[in-house]
């Protein structure tokens, strides 16, 4: 392969020539910072050009265990030998168990799998409607899910149909109805939009946490707020937890900070274990058993390499050390943010998070949240930028605090500079 040269005859990076061929033959829906990983262990990360990079993302909480988690590399090294897909149309000696264990760690009693967090979103909302339908007795066409604002369930069409970001939506109509929008964090709200129409609402979906817009917490008691009105009113509670649970916040879900059980979660993410897709939808029989033969679907959901890594997940939560792990490393991760932010002249304005999770808000005058995370990306630490001037920081679970240390003080030190 002939080495490429710039105009002044200098050769071009691996780096370089491996984004300018992924920015000519894929479609530019996506804006990676300008590092080309080639492998990775733990909360490390090292490109093409053999420079390591402590992982503060960690696949947006997909990667909650680690890269390369002996566990998980071992349950799918064993699955790939025995089988990897059947097809739903016949069964495989992984399902029952991977479902059976799912419900319990929620406390629950039915799984449907799916494969990515949107198809999982997109499943939420047909088992609330067949449910409204079917159960609640809602006449047919009628049946509405309120959403919160700044929310991010997904990219499908009906689920920017409720978004309430213009990049998710402009040009991508006609929009799927159904929803109604109200602020997040406004129990007021939430209690008025129930009040208007409850015969006809099927479901409250919700972030427990909102990671996309910047790990935002919403006010102590509004979660158990929402549940109440929606028990109240014989609507289900539907919690996305895709980024929120399976260990990020310092507990299996995000909900249980609040004492909170909702009618159904939605879990993706981390349950693949950074190895596969897996996602699925978890509630009662009540519930999920709304759905007959030919109903939904999908040729990959619960096929036996994602049961096995699924499983293996499971059973590293149950224990949960990694929980206990993200919630001490939590606290010492936002009482040297909450120091970093009240020192004078820092250039954070606001912290915000729970567990290992953290949305900063930088000013504006230190630059763009994009241009934190490249300064960030030169001195071997990645995060990402959100709306803006805010980055999240969400390294996996298996970080060592002398790294999550080091880590900040690279933030330290670029907001300084």
């Amino acid at each position: 392969m002939a080495i490429r040269r710039r105009r002044n005859g200098d050769p071009v990076t691996a780096t370089e020539a491996l984004i300018a061929s992924a920015e000519e033959h894929s479609a530019h829906n996506y804006h990676p910072l300008p590092v080309v990983v080639a492998t990775a262990e733990g909360a490390w990360m090292t490109d093409v050009e053999g420079n390591r990079y402590l992982d503060m993302l960690a696949g947006y909480s997909a990667l909650n265990f680690g890269h390369g988690n002996p566990r998980l590399l071992d349950a799918a090294r064993a699955q790939l030998g025995r089988v990897t897909l059947t097809s739903r149309a016949f069964h495989h000696d992984r399902f029952a168990d991977f479902c059976a264990r799912l419900a319990e760690l929620c406390g629950m009693e039915m799984v449907l799998p799916m494969n990515t967090g949107a198809e999982a979103v997109e499943t939420a909302v047909k088992t609330a409607r067949a449910w409204g339908y079917r159960v609640k007795g809602v006449p047919e066409g009628r049946a509405r899910i309120i959403v919160a604002g700044d929310n991010f369930h997904g990219r499908t069409t009906t689920v920017i149909s409720f978004s309430t970001d213009p990049e998710a939506r402009a040009d991508f109509g006609p929009y799927t109805p159904g929803f109604t929008v109200v602020p997040y964090g406004d129990l007021d709200a939430m209690s008025a939009a129930l009040d208007e129409n409850a015969e006809d609402t099927v479901a409250v979906l919700l972030e427990p946490i909102q990671g996309e817009a910047g790990v935002l917490v919403p006010p102590p008691g509004y979660l158990a707020g929402v549940r109440e009105l929606t028990r109240e009113r014989d609507v289900l509670f539907v919690a996305d937890e895709i980024q929120s649970g399976l260990g990020r916040t310092g507990r299996t879900f995000a909900c249980e900070h609040e004492g909170v059980v909702p009618d159904v979660y939605v879990l993706g993410k981390a349950l693949g274990g950074g190895v596969v897709p897996v996602s699925a939808v978890v509630s009662s029989r009540a519930v999920l058993g709304v759905f007959a033969p030919g109903e939904h679907g999908s040729t990959f959901g619960g096929n036996p390499l994602a049961c096995a890594v699924g499983l293996e997940v499971i059973e590293m939560l149950r224990g949960g050390e990694y929980q206990q792990r993200a919630a001490e490393l939590g606290d010492h991760l936002h009482r040297e943010l909450a120091l970093l932010a009240q020192a004078p002249g820092s250039g954070v304005r606001a912290v915000r998070g729970r567990g290992l999770w953290a949305g900063v808000d930088v000013d504006p005058a230190r630059g763009t949240g994009r241009e934190i995370s490249e300064r960030l990306m030169a001195r071997g630490v990645l995060v990402k930028d959100t709306h803006g001037s805010t980055i999240r920081i969400a390294p996996p679970l298996v970080i060592g605090k002398e790294d999550l240390d080091w880590g900040l003080g690279q933030l330290r030190d670029v907001l300084a500079g």
